[in-house]
């Protein structure tokens, strides 16, 4: 099993961009599926997109991109043109040989601390 560690998270202002990290450690990066979700107080845990085993990538924003580094076992988060609405902790997420849709929290049996992400108007 793998641990995951998130960092980047901060205060930011409406239209400013970051980039959150999410460091894998334990075992081989490269054969797990990785994703990021959010979670705002009050509300559910949210898709925010998935980088597959393969390199596939799926985001539900367009203003985000994910992407891994397997040689630095990382996977990265970038949110630009971040809106007040996106302020939420942030989570990734880890599972390996499963097939699935990779959209739903309970298809990952790991979870980093989370990074909170506060966006001001």
């Amino acid at each position: 099993q793998v641990q995951l560690v998130e960092s980047g998270g901060g205060l930011v202002q409406a239209g400013d961009s970051l980039r959150l990290s999410c460091e894998v450690s334990g075992r081989a990066f490269s054969t797990y599926t990785v994703a990021w979700f959010r979670q705002a107080p009050g509300k559910e845990r949210e898709f925010v997109g998935v980088i597959r085993w393969s390199g596939v990538a799926d985001s539900v924003k367009g203003r985000f991109t994910i992407a891994r580094d397997n040689a630095n076992n990382t996977m990265y988060l970038q949110m630009n043109n971040l809106k007040p609405e996106d302020t939420a902790v942030y989570y990734c997420a880890a599972v390996e040989h499963y097939s699935g849709t990779y959209y739903y929290p309970d298809e990952y049996d790991t979870w980093g601390q989370g990074t909170q992400v506060t966006v001001s108007s």
